[in-house]
């Protein structure tokens, strides 16, 4: 006899707690194998094929393509066992249990020993934890939230997550929830302000019917959120100087002429970074708020803006201080062409410690550009065009580049920020520079 089976939206890593359904990839009625990839979702970090944990055939789908649903939320059921559509992959009751973070899956777990159903004991009312786990309901186990992320948001503002009546399936905690309990509280009286953690309500304004609305969701939505989460927490500022980038163009077309693998600008120009940050390690830290503490980082995990047709992303290079020109243009690339796939997973869209943006792309100058928070620093690059610049006490033509940096002030002043921009300025200026100091 077929037993049917539920699999729900898993959490795809990184405290994400929705996705976008793009394209469906199986139709009901069809045949599924173990670990075979039923939906393409789009989420704050990327594209994502989720694969179902178990084989049978698809009896319902849940949401429509071009609709969000909250991790937890079912996504597909499968009919397993059945005599006219046998597990295409054996044990598919059980799963795969390699689910999470839905890049793909490895090879299924050994097979365990079946419970038989009249040796059981009576099933518990579960719900999910904030790994997307079946946890225990209500009581002394954990309190059922869809993401760690609003699990915080409840602490910081002092909320018992217990007093809460979730929305969610079998009352997972959402945050709307969290949100509408935390509204309830600021609208009733008492004697104490809100806490610092809340924001002041903004006054009511008319907005206008006409037009077309873009809803904030997706890669988009994320970026609104991180963008602003950085204006609000980061004390920037930025200092920016011009270079003269004759010489460094010049570095690269003998490099490029010698017969090696291509090497790219913004590789030559990630690698001066690795070099600046290791004479000047403050920048490549992070600020914990709760402990008041800047926490500097030995590890270079370098990000590169990239533009692409759903909006700008930016992937990761690890290791960054490890890497010669050769491996950065080569990652720099890989990543560059994943970017534009759509391709990216979770984890190389995230852990930066410093970034790079190359706006010259775009054919301007100069930028000011919003922290990739939590980082403490980035530098900009604008377009390199000839311009009358004074080389060897003449006037002459010369290939010439502005570069902005911009910076957390909490951990450093102007001094560190000018020092750090003007060794950039001379190893693009006079690569020798740069090996001098390696």
């Amino acid at each position: 006899m077929a037993q049917v089976l539920e699999f729900r939206l898993p959490d795809l890593g990184e405290g994400l707690t929705e996705a976008l359904i793009v394209r469906w990839l199986v139709e009901v009625g069809e045949v599924v194998a173990v670990d075979q990839p039923v939906v393409e979702v789009e989420t704050a970090k990327a594209m994502v094929d989720v694969p179902c944990p178990y084989g049978g055939v698809v009896t319902a789908r849940f949401g429509e393509e071009g609709t969000e649903l909250p991790v937890g939320s079912p996504l597909v059921t499968v009919a397993v066992g059945s005599p006219a559509h046998p597990d295409p992959a054996g044990d598919a009751a059980e799963g795969s249990g390699n689910v999470l973070v839905g890049y793909g899956t490895s090879e299924a777990p050994a097979r365990r020993r079946r419970v038989r159903r009249d040796q059981a004991a009576p099933a518990a009312p579960v719900a999910l934890d904030d790994t997307g786990v079946q946890a225990p309901a209500r009581g002394d186990g954990p309190v059922p939230v869809i993401s760690p992320l609003v699990r915080r948001l409840a602490r910081e503002n002092g909320l018992d997550l217990r007093e809460l009546a979730g929305s969610g399936p079998n009352g997972l905690i959402l945050r709307a929830d969290v949100e509408q309990a935390l509204r309830a509280d600021a609208r009733r009286p008492g004697p104490s302000a809100p806490t610092a953690a809340q924001e002041p309500a903004a006054h009511p304004t008319a907005i206008p019917a006409e037009g077309v609305r873009v809803p904030l969701k997706g890669i988009r939505g994320a970026v609104a959120d991180k963008l602003s989460r950085s204006r609000r927490e980061i004390p920037d500022a930025t200092c920016w100087v011009d270079a003269d980038a004759t010489e460094l163009m010049r570095t690269r077309a003998l490099m490029n002429g010698a017969g090696s693998p291509k090497i790219s600008l913004l590789a030559l120009l990630a690698r001066i970074c690795a070099a600046a940050l290791a004479r000047y390690p403050e920048l490549n830290s992070t600020v914990d708020l709760e402990a008041r503490e800047i926490v500097r980082l030995d590890r270079v995990h370098l990000g590169f803006a990239a533009q692409t047709e759903r909006g700008l992303v930016v992937p990761v290079v690890r290791d960054a201080h490890t890497r010669n020109a050769e491996s950065l243009s080569a990652e720099i690339a890989r990543l560059t062409e994943a970017a534009r796939t759509g391709t990216l997973t979770p984890a190389e869209l995230t852990g930066g410690t410093f970034t790079l943006n190359n706006y010259g792309v775009f054919g301007v100058d100069g930028s000011t550009p919003i922290l990739n928070h939590p980082e403490a620093a980035m530098l900009g690059v604008g377009r390199i065009v000839p311009k009358p610049w004074v080389h060897d006490g003449e006037l002459a033509v010369r290939q010439v580049v502005q570069l902005s940096f911009t910076f957390d002030h909490r951990v450093c002043d102007g001094g560190t920020a000018g020092g750090f921009l003007r060794y950039v300025a001379d190893c693009v200026e006079q690569p020798a520079v740069l090996l001098r100091t390696l």
